[in-house]
């Protein structure tokens, strides 16, 4: 099963603008969409599984298709990548992080899972919103993340992300940060991004 393809039959769907689907040897486990509010969730549930049904004979189970929704016409922003959503889903020991990032026309969701312990989320969600800035920005350089802590400073906790980016053999130490407010999860995103933001526009394909 070529997930590509898949991914690019759902954007196909009315007002369905990136999708991502995941899954470990040919099995589809997810499938994550970004849509306008045009229309209900459920209904951009149902357009999904019906093109999997219709055009390749899958029929998908509606809970394992989320739906991210932005308001139809919203600046994604320039040269600088913003937030539309991030999401946890905890499920006992294990959780699993979505980040849905806008960047001009562009937008794409990173995915990021593991343990549901909360000393290693904010590490989760630094993973999930590096995944979807490499695919927002189509790039060919290699970035990880190094770190993403909160630590308290002046009494305000503060997001602290670092980020490795290797480029032409050469390694690139990153760091940025964000004042946590009343989402700790955007400000975890946000120190990623401010790591990011200066070196972006030369990254691009």
């Amino acid at each position: 099963m070529n997930f590509g393809d898949l991914e690019e039959a759902i954007c196909q769907v009315p007002s369905v603008s990136a999708a991502r689907v995941v899954g470990k040897r040919g099995a589809i486990e997810e499938v994550h969409v970004i849509s306008t509010a045009t229309k209900p969730p459920k209904q951009v549930v149902r357009d999904v599984q019906s093109i999997a049904l219709a055009g390749y004979g899958l029929s998908l189970d509606r809970r394992i298709i989320s739906v991210v929704q932005v308001l139809e016409g919203t600046q994604l922003g320039g040269d600088r990548i913003e937030i539309v959503d991030v999401t946890e889903q905890v499920d006992g020991s294990k959780a699993e992080v979505n980040v849905a990032l806008g960047w001009g026309e562009r937008q794409a969701i990173g995915t990021a899972s593991g343990s549901s312990a909360q000393t290693v989320r904010a590490r989760l969600i630094g993973e999930a919103a590096l995944a979807a800035v490499m695919d927002v920005i189509a790039t060919e350089h290699t970035m990880a993340l190094a770190a993403l802590e909160l630590p308290s400073v002046g009494g305000r906790l503060v997001a602290v992300a670092q980020v490795v980016l290797v480029s032409n053999g050469a390694e690139k130490m990153l760091t940025g940060s964000a004042m946590v407010g009343d989402d700790s999860r955007v400000a975890c995103v946000r120190s990623v991004l401010d790591a990011l933001n200066r070196t972006i526009p030369n990254l691009r394909r």
